[in-house]
């Protein structure tokens, strides 16, 4: 597998941690629908959240988060529409971005209701 594939398979992990240290439950880890894929489906309280992890080595090309266009955010709400109605989910429901630095010490920014 490419190095960055490999990073990529690493930040899920580690924010799936992360999260679940944080009390959330984690429901489902790259769940596809056509061709876009959620990283993480977690579930806190009543509450659902779509998960798109960015790692990255340094941050010369700039902050993960960055990397979320406006296309692959499209694909995450098809995605996301796709599991509610699958599993008939009838509650609140947020889309967040966990950004992974690995430059020097590992940093984790989480921001929550990153787009809707």
């Amino acid at each position: 597998m490419a190095d960055h594939l490999n990073l990529g398979k690493k930040g899920e992990e580690w924010a799936a941690e992360w999260l679940q240290a944080k009390g959330y439950q984690i429901l489902h880890r790259n769940y596809r629908y056509g061709r876009a894929e959620i990283d993480i489906v977690a579930r806190k309280d009543e509450l659902l959240v779509f998960v798109e992890v960015k790692t990255r080595t340094n941050l010369s090309h700039g902050e993960p988060e960055t990397a979320v266009s406006p296309h692959k955010i499209g694909r995450l709400r098809k995605a996301a529409e796709h599991f509610i109605f699958t599993t008939d989910w009838q509650n609140d429901v947020r889309f967040d971005v966990i950004a992974i630095s690995v430059e020097g010490n590992r940093e984790v920014f989480h921001a929550e209701d990153a787009f809707w």
